[in-house]
């Protein structure tokens, strides 16, 4: 079964197609379903497009409804990871992502996080009576109390002893029994007020924040920013080992399959319309090939003395 669905990108609607996907199968999903109310991608008056919904209870209720039929396709200790933007209507704005959220956490989801993807080269908006919006939401949620997370796999440089430190007294503090006031934040810390500073940083790095600064991706085949590969990078790698299968229920352009691939990453996913699935399909077969085609050039040197 995993070989005949190792690479592929089927096209149907997930609704239809998770009933014939294994079970305890994907070790992650990975995906941004079309949001509520914004782009009709198969450019036709089907209501039973997710995102074309008259009602956001409708919407809110059809992503529950998936993701309930995708949870068994996990693996016990599986995550999802769902990114999701907002929706205005009648100059109000809906709230989509935090509702989509409890809702899925009501069904038996265990929300872990929520995760602000900041866009710092967000399209620029008309708008005049509110701020433009330049983020969006990533919640990575668990089925199982007991899940895989490799948080060394994502960890971020320190910033404490950096010249980006906005502490005060900066580099001064370490090293220095007693460089943070006792009536701080970290009071009691026997590390940070012996001076032992260096034993309460992960020398690998910083955990991961919950901000992530990554801009817009552009793919020439669309006319629409794509899912960037740096942020479905740090999702795979804090949520899967090498040669894990990971999901993506709504492939779009593929994204998720490029990146699942360069990463020596097994992937599946399902797309409902044709246009995107072909897309999706050559897009990572491309990425396989040339993985391939990598994997089996001579090491570097070797190149260097033929030459």
């Amino acid at each position: 079964m995993s070989n005949d669905l190792q690479g592929k990108v089927i096209l149907g609607d997930i609704r239809r197609v998770s009933p014939t996907l294994p079970n305890d199968f994907f070790q992650t999903i990975v995906t941004s379903p079309p949001y509520f109310g914004h782009r009709n991608y198969s450019n036709s008056d089907n209501p039973a497009e997710i995102g074309q919904e008259s009602e956001p209870s409708q919407y809110i209720q059809n992503l529950v409804d998936i993701f309930r039929a995708l949870r068994p396709r996990l693996k016990p200790d599986g995550l999802l990871w769902l990114n999701l933007g907002d929706t205005y209507r009648d100059k109000s704005l809906l709230g989509i992502p935090w509702r989509v959220a409890l809702a899925l956490q009501e069904d038996g989801w265990i929300l872990r996080s929520d995760i602000i993807w900041y866009k710092p080269n967000a399209m620029p908006s008309s708008v005049t009576d509110r701020p433009t919006t330049d983020h969006e939401y990533v919640f990575m949620l668990a089925a199982s109390s007991h899940y895989y997370y490799d948080a060394d796999a994502i960890r971020e440089p320190h910033v404490t002893f950096s010249e980006h430190s906005r502490m005060r007294g900066g580099r001064n503090h370490f090293g220095k029994a007693g460089g943070t006031p006792e009536a701080g934040k970290n009071a009691g810390n026997s590390n940070l007020h012996d001076g032992r500073w260096d034993q309460a940083f992960n020398p690998k790095g910083r955990n991961k924040r919950t901000v992530w600064e990554i801009p817009l991706s552009k793919f020439r085949e669309t006319h629409f920013a794509v899912f960037p590969e740096k942020l479905v990078e740090t999702c795979i790698l804090a949520s899967t080992r090498e040669q894990d299968f990971v999901l993506d229920p709504f492939t779009g352009s593929g994204t998720t399959g490029v990146v699942a691939s360069r990463l020596s990453r097994k992937f599946v996913g399902v797309e409902l319309v044709r246009e995107y699935q072909i897309m999706a399909q050559r897009r990572i077969n491309d990425a396989c090939s040339q993985l391939d085609l990598f994997s089996l050039m001579p090491p570097l040197s070797l190149v260097n003395a033929a030459v």
